[in-house]
């Protein structure tokens, strides 16, 4: 399962979104919602580093990706909200494939 855990902190930011894990829905290679997965990720590190230049960490570890922003700005929030929502709808149409927490800081 890919475990998807975002912390938010009391104004509703979310100061952190860390990804891991594999579907398990298909075989490595043939998965559709770790191939959906992944590319959500990506897109939204890119977006936070190559396209708003938002200065935001990307850590990458075998298996597991963490996203944190540099500020509270609403560009690296907007997408990091649409990252919650895709990954939440995945959840909804693959179940058992995907699961996203939510944590208070």
């Amino acid at each position: 399962m890919i475990t998807a855990a975002f912390a938010i902190d009391g104004s509703g930011a979310i100061r952190w979104a860390r990804i891991s894990g594999h579907a398990g829905y298909a075989p490595a290679g043939e998965d559709i919602v770790c191939a959906a997965v992944s590319s959500a990720v990506q897109l939204t590190a890119n977006a936070l580093t190559e396209i708003l230049h938002t200065g935001a960490a990307v850590d990458v570890s075998e298996n597991s990706v963490r996203l944190q922003p540099a500020t509270g700005d609403e560009g690296p929030q907007q997408f990091l909200r649409a990252l919650r929502l895709h990954l939440e709808l995945l959840a909804e149409d693959y179940p058992g494939t995907v699961q996203v927490t939510i944590s208070e800081v």
